[in-house]
C-alpha cells in the first residue's frame, strides 16, 4: 500500500489525482479529516501515526508554521515508521540553492533526521513553484509588477511536473533509494521577463515597502512575513537562478521537457 500524507493541498491533491489515475486500488490518502478512500493521519496526534501496513510513505512537508512544530511533526512521522516497518519513505524537500530561505531549516533538519533513520528513503528537493512566483509577483491593476525581485531571477518550476516527478517516483521507488533529487526549473525569470508575459511593465519596490505592505494587510501570521522577505532578498541576491544547481533532475524523471514557467506564471495571473 502507498499513502500519501499532506494530500489536500494544492501540490497534494495534484499528486493524489496522479496517484490515484495510476494506482488506484492501492493509494489510501492521509488527512486529519478521515472519509471513503481515507485514513486519519494527523502529525500532531501520535495515535494516528500507524503505518504498519505502508509499503510505501510519501510525505509532504507539514505546511506552515515555526520551524520547531514542523520539526516536531516530521520526526514523529519519521519515528512512526520506523516503529511500522514502512518500506520506503519519499520526501518533498526544498531545492539545494534555497538555504538562505528561512523555512529551508526544517527541510534541512528533516533529511538529516531521514539519513539517521532506519528506513529507505527518497527525498525530492523541490524549487520554488511558477505558481508561488505568480502571487509573490502579482501585477497590480495597472500591470505594474512592484515585487523586490532586483536584477534577480527565480528557476522555478510548474508544480504539476513536481507532482508527477514524485508520482513516478512514489509508485516506483526502489530505483530511487538514498537519492536526493534537485528539481528545479530550467528557465529562470526575472521581472522584465514576467512583464513581458503578461504585457506589463516591471517597477521593483524596496523590501522596506514590501514588509510594510504585507504587515498593513494584516492576512500574513508573523512568521510568514520573514519567510515572504527571504525569499524576495534570496531571488534578488541571485541565490535561486538555478545556477548552483550541478545536477537538476527534472527533465530526467519527467521524461521529457518541463513545462514552461513562464506560460505557467502568465496563466496563473490570469486565474
Amino acid at each position: 500500500m502507498l499513502l500519501i500524507t499532506g494530500a489536500t493541498g494544492a501540490l497534494g491533491t495534484l499528486i493524489t489525482t496522479g496517484l490515484t489515475a495510476r494506482a488506484a486500488d492501492d493509494v489510501v490518502i492521509g488527512t486529519r479529516s478521515p472519509g471513503p478512500g481515507r485514513r486519519r493521519v494527523d502529525f500532531d496526534d501520535p495515535s494516528s501515526l500507524d503505518f504498519t501496513d505502508v509499503d510505501t510513505l510519501l510525505v509532504i512537508s507539514a505546511g506552515a508554521a515555526e520551524d520547531d512544530v514542523v520539526i516536531a511533526r516530521h520526526d514523529a512521522v519519521i519515528s512512526a515508521a520506523e516503529r511500522s516497518g514502512v518500506g520506503h519513505l519519499v520526501y518533498t524537500s526544498l531545492s539545494g540553492d534555497g538555504d538562505h530561505l528561512t523555512y529551508a531549516l526544517a527541510h534541512r533538519w528533516t533529511e538529516r533526521r531521514l539519513r539517521r533513520s532506519t528506513l529507505t528513503w527518497t527525498v525530492l528537493r523541490n524549487g520554488l513553484y511558477a505558481e508561488f512566483l505568480a502571487a509573490i509577483a502579482a501585477p497590480g491593476p495597472d500591470g505594474t509588477i512592484a515585487a523586490p525581485l532586483g536584477d534577480g531571477r527565480l528557476a522555478a518550476v510548474a508544480r504539476e511536473d513536481l507532482a508527477e516527478v514524485a508520482v513516478r517516483v512514489a509508485t516506483d521507488p526502489a530505483p530511487h533509494a538514498g537519492r536526493t533529487y534537485e528539481l528545479v526549473g530550467e528557465e529562470a525569470l526575472g521581472g522584465a521577463e514576467l512583464a513581458a508575459a503578461i504585457g506589463g511593465s516591471y517597477e521593483p519596490g524596496t523590501l522596506e515597502a514590501t514588509r510594510a505592505a504585507v504587515t498593513a494587510a494584516g492576512e500574513a501570521l508573523p512568521f510568514q512575513i520573514p519567510m515572504l522577505l527571504s525569499t524576495y532578498s534570496a531571488i534578488a541576491g541571485g541565490f535561486l537562478d538555478g545556477t548552483s544547481i550541478a545536477d537538476n533532475a527534472l527533465r530526467t524523471l519527467l521524461g521529457r521537457a518541463p513545462r514552461s514557467a513562464l506560460e505557467v506564471y502568465a496563466a496563473a495571473t490570469r486565474s
